[in-house]
């Protein structure tokens, strides 16, 4: 494959889950609008440029790299999990039902999704190609199998060969857990900035080497399956006060939620009820009906 797929914001997502099936990687170009791309830099440009450069080759020792972004975008950041192709195929992809016995009922479970990583990224000049990994290592998940993770690389500035464009190896997502990645079967996202990369969390990828004189932006967010822990700790990186600001969906995604059948819960009941109620008031709530049941 010489180049990864483009498609359209007008794209069905019919045909993004199927690419994403078939190759493990898709490029949404325009992806975000221009107000929202500019205010995604103004909102994180300045952490970017103070926070301190990466300790460790993995993440890369000319590499700056800042999170907790819906605490330091909430409005722009909304916008970015909310784009129907990303969330759609999220939903498709990661969602699917599952069942259980309790005692002679046969129950079936479809599990919620949440955010669980979000971070913006600057390679700067002269940094080299980031080792090529699967991100969900971090849930140490075996493969070949249903996928437990979708994720994006939003570009805040163009990406290029020169620059660091993502290296992705299209269809790794179908290999088992002994094979390993080499760089000769990469291929970088070369796309215009406003686009994004999507790729589920079992395709091998890293960041590529930057030999230009400019520095390459982004951002990553990824979708995991709610029964599993958020990479990043959502409930300190948000503040309340930031969260009872958004959408309920993105409340929802960020972990103010109920997996089915039951993980979260606070009082056996939806954590979401916590951002209207104190603890005491919740813990003497009536109780809905066992999820179990």
């Amino acid at each position: 494959m010489a180049e990864l797929t483009h498609v359209a914001p007008a794209t069905s997502l019919d045909d993004v889950v199927e690419i994403l099936e078939r190759d493990g990687a898709v490029i949404v170009e325009d992806f975000v609008d221009a107000e929202t791309l500019a205010g995604l830099r103004a909102d994180l440009g300045p952490g970017l440029e103070a926070a301190g450069y990466s300790e460790s080759g993995y993440d890369g020792q000319k590499t700056k790299r800042l999170s907790s972004l819906f605490q330091r975008s909430p409005r722009h950041m909304t916008s970015v999990v909310l784009q129907p192709q990303f969330l759609g195929a999220a939903r498709r992809l990661l969602q699917q039902p599952t069942h259980m016995w309790i005692g002679k009922v046969r129950m079936e479970v479809t599990p919620s999704i949440q955010v669980s990583f979000t971070q913006a990224i600057r390679i700067d000049p002269g940094q080299g190609r980031q080792p090529l990994h699967r991100d969900d290592a971090m849930h140490l998940w075996r493969h070949p199998g249903p996928p437990c993770r979708l994720q994006l690389m939003l570009a805040m500035t163009d990406f290029t060969s020169a620059n660091g464009a993502t290296l992705v190896i299209p269809g790794s997502h179908h290999w088992d857990d002994e094979r390993a990645p080499a760089y000769a079967e990469t291929v970088p996202a070369v796309m215009p900035a406003g686009s994004a990369l999507l790729w589920p969390g079992g395709v091998y990828h890293g960041g590529g080497a930057n030999t230009t004189d400019s520095p390459r932006h982004s951002l990553s967010v990824a979708f995991d399956l709610g029964n599993l822990r958020q990479e990043e700790n959502q409930y300190l990186a948000v503040p309340r006060e930031t969260v009872l600001t958004l959408p309920e969906e993105v409340q929802r995604l960020l972990g103010w939620d109920r997996c089915p059948p039951g993980l979260g819960q606070v009082e056996t009941q939806d954590p979401h009820l916590l951002l209207e109620q104190t603890l005491e008031e919740l813990a003497v709530r009536p109780r809905g009906a066992n999820p179990l049941m």
